[in-house]
């Protein structure tokens, strides 16, 4: 039973993890290099992330500089985040490119907020699901006479509260990164 518990826990928590990483790679009107994770360049015909081919630093509130570690690497990596959906046009100087973050409208604001809300929802229904699951399995160990009455509700209230922290986890998270887009 506490494999089970175990195993529910772990996922509840990559699936935070998870949601956390998504949050990152939302645009704020902030410079934020995690924008920049989705981002491949063909390095010699291997697809490579940007930040392993750059140095990549938020030089400003609003501007993300990244300096490629090979000179050649410009013109790629310049073409790579036109391609991505960043929606935000870079710009070579020959050394270095910049990418400058718009301040984001009200309108914006709003409809990223709703958003988060939206991916936020689905982290609670990945979370509540894996809770589903892992109490069917403790009453199936109970149908196999494996477990108790007694350790089938001590299980049952351990994924429960496990469940609950994770939600909390959620909804802070959320509610971060909705503060966070709602700032001017």
């Amino acid at each position: 039973m506490d494999k089970v518990i175990k195993s529910a826990e772990d996922k509840m928590k990559k699936s935070v993890q998870h949601l956390e990483t998504e949050f990152s790679e939302i645009r704020a009107g902030r410079a934020n290099a995690a924008v920049l994770d989705k981002v491949r360049v063909d390095y010699y015909g291997t697809p490579t992330p940007v930040n392993q081919l750059a140095a990549v630093s938020a030089t400003e509130a609003r501007i993300l500089t990244i300096q490629p570690w090979d000179k050649s690497l410009l013109r790629s990596i310049e073409k790579a985040i036109q391609k991505s959906d960043i929606g935000i046009n870079p710009q070579n100087d020959g050394s270095v490119i910049r990418m400058i973050f718009p301040p984001l409208t009200e309108d914006r604001r709003k409809e990223i907020g709703k958003e988060i809300s939206v991916m936020g929802e689905e982290a609670k229904v990945a979370v509540r699901g894996i809770r589903r699951e892992a109490i069917e399995k403790i009453k199936a160990l109970k149908k196999k006479s494996e477990i108790t009455e007694d350790d089938l509700k001590v299980g049952e209230k351990k994924i429960q509260d496990i469940t609950d922290a994770q939600i909390k986890n959620i909804d802070k998270a959320t509610e971060k990164k909705q503060k966070q887009i709602m700032e001017i």
